[in-house]
């Protein structure tokens, strides 16, 4: 007899739908908190994840691209942590790699598992990975090429109980049918395919592998993006009901402050393979100590149109995580750069519980957040 999983009570609807290791010095939580969700489900220690710079005919190596450069933090259970910054700032990279979809460099990934037993992730053996990956979950970005258009929905949601062993027979059909529910799409339809489904049912058919399994940690990498933005409201809406339903703890990776400050607890920014800020996202928006924090939340646009606010537009590119700058990576674009921080990495800056910085002057700084930023 299948398995009876939690489900959520009511959910939004799409049109055509129904109903202990030790501490690391990098960046991490203010002392006395380990996240905002209850219990740690996960640590992340001094995470690298560099990749090999080949050129030539016979791709001789010539650098490291250091996508991501020692990222570290911990995270609550049922808590949603918002991974934001630029494109190639290393967001994507941070999440396919907790889930060791890259093996990483160096550092460690530390996970709680449903058995009170802690792992690391970075360490243990395909086969020992294989099991985890029932616990630990993906939400790709792009829903019209992560569903292979071969395959029927029923045939893509099931293929996590099929390649695990969990069910058979009717019983897969009748957990498609209950995950088809929870996410908001007729069963009837589970014998379509991609192409006949809308952007939002195709990341609705997303989710519903997701959690085919019942998992307790899931990466959302950009899972809206690809969206119209009526949409998007009606897949986050799906997102933080099931969170709510389900008990879920969620990595929320985008490049859209407007978008992670309606579903994260906290949020943590990213810029060229490091984490800058870390911080409760209320506060993160109203009190931002890193300046690069300072340009993103300025973009973040007001609900009233009738409200000014000073945009900051930050001059030059990104710099290549190949070839980062020397000292602080932010300071060729930083308008309050100088000379210590041409030479000196920044150390991370404690501001507040749960508020922490990698600036020189994370303390001294006056800048500008959505309360002080708006002006008529």
């Amino acid at each position: 007899m299948a398995a009876t999983y939690p489900q959520p009570k009511s959910l939004p609807h799409e049109e055509g739908g129904t109903s202990n290791p030790a501490d690391s010095p990098s960046l991490r939580l203010g002392e006395g908190a380990q996240g905002m969700g209850g219990d740690t489900i996960l640590k992340v220690n001094d995470l690298k994840m560099h990749f090999p710079l080949r050129q030539g005919l016979l791709q001789r190596r010539v650098g490291t691209i250091k996508a991501v450069d020692g990222v570290s933090f911990e995270l609550g259970e049922q808590e949603v942590m918002g991974l934001v910054g630029e494109s190639g700032c290393g967001k994507t990279t941070v999440g396919r790699t907790l889930l060791r979809l890259y093996d990483p460099t160096g550092g460690e990934v530390l996970f709680h598992r449903a058995d009170d037993s802690w792992v690391d992730v970075a360490k243990i053996s395909r086969k020992e990975m294989k099991e985890l990956r029932k616990e630990m979950r993906m939400i790709f970005q792009d829903p019209f090429s992560s569903l292979n258009p071969r395959l029927t929905v029923r045939d893509i949601i099931a293929e996590p109980l099929v390649i695990h062993g969990t069910a058979s027979g009717e019983a897969i059909t009748a957990r498609v049918a209950e995950l088809m529910e929870a996410v908001g799409l007729k069963p009837a339809y589970m014998g379509r395919y991609p192409h006949e489904f809308s952007g939002g049912q195709r990341q609705r058919i997303g989710v519903a592998r997701t959690l085919a399994l019942n998992p307790r940690l899931i990466v959302a990498d950009e899972p809206v993006s690809a969206l119209d933005v009526s949409v998007q409201a009606q897949v986050l809406n799906l997102l933080q009901t099931l969170k709510d339903e389900l008990r879920l703890t969620f990595i929320f990776i985008s490049h859209d402050l407007s978008v992670v400050e309606h579903i994260c607890d906290r949020i943590a920014v990213m810029y060229v393979g490091k984490l800058v800020e870390l911080a409760p996202t209320a506060e993160l928006l109203r009190n931002p100590r890193h300046p690069y924090t300072e340009a993103l939340v300025s973009a973040v646009p007001p609900a009233d149109p009738l409200i000014k606010m000073e945009r900051i537009i930050l001059e030059g590119d990104v710099p290549s995580p190949a070839n980062p700058p020397a000292g602080c990576v932010f300071h060729p674009r930083c308008r309050y750069a100088q000379d210590i921080c041409r030479e000196q990495e920044p150390p991370v800056m404690q501001i507040g519980l749960g508020h922490s910085a990698r600036c020189h002057f994370a303390d001294e700084l006056e800048l500008q957040g959505v309360a002080d930023g708006y002006s008529s």
